[in-house]
């Protein structure tokens, strides 16, 4: 089982590291200092990466492949959440804060107590809800595991099991790196208080979900 966990881990670590739709929303949300957020959107990602890899592990996400109507509902279902994500992050406000324009103390800690607070638009649960229905209503992340999963399952191994030891190594790897990118945000975070600057990061992810959202429409 090892020769094919470390074969596994070297292809999902080259698909993490690649840039795409979960980066621009850990980054985005961690770079408006919410970092409650930030790692629920984390947490959501990997919550649908591990439904993804056990449903695979399980054949149940072979019901992709098998049914038209079933890839159909959920590509489009898909289609139509990150058009909608994109669309509200194009029209979010960030207003000015009482301070903003003051030292970094007192600006950080403003955010800080605003942003990263577990109620409101910057808790964790916002953020977790966000990242789970990215993941799980994208049926390429189902059909990538039924093709990519099980050939590195050991022939006798328990399937399930093995299947879900595996999904366990591509979230580590997504913890680890995801952890990294938020890391990498918060030394930013005080060059990028300002609202302009805000909406302009704002805008910039939300073309980019808007842009994931028309590729997945196109079925490219």
């Amino acid at each position: 089982m090892a020769g094919p966990l470390a074969s596994f881990a070297l292809v999902v670590g080259l698909l993490t590291l690649t840039p795409g739709l979960d980066t621009a929303l850990i980054l985005r949300t961690a770079v408006l200092g919410r970092r409650r957020q930030a790692w629920g959107v984390v947490l959501g990602i990997q919550t649908g990466t591990l439904v993804w890899g056990t449903a695979s592990a399980a054949g149940i996400s072979v019901l992709l492949t098998a049914s038209r109507l079933a890839y159909e509902t959920l590509h489009w279902a898909g289609v139509c959440y990150l058009l909608w994500t994109g669309v509200r992050m194009l029209r979010e406000r960030h207003p000015r804060r009482d301070g903003a324009g003051d030292g970094s103390g007192s600006d950080s800690g403003g955010d800080s107590g605003s942003d990263d607070g577990a109620d409101g638009p910057g808790g964790w649960w916002a953020g977790w809800r966000r990242g789970t229905l990215t993941n799980l209503l994208n049926p390429k992340v189902g059909v990538f595991y039924v093709a990519v999963l099980p050939p590195f399952i050991p022939a006798g191994a328990p399937h399930l099991a093995a299947g879900i030891l595996l999904t366990s190594v591509h979230v580590a790897e997504g913890l680890l790196w995801s952890a990294a990118l938020i890391a990498f945000a918060h030394t930013l975070r005080t060059r990028l208080r300002r609202p302009a600057v805000r909406r302009l990061l704002d805008r910039a992810t939300g073309v980019a979900v808007l842009g994931f959202g028309a590729k997945l429409a196109l079925g490219d």
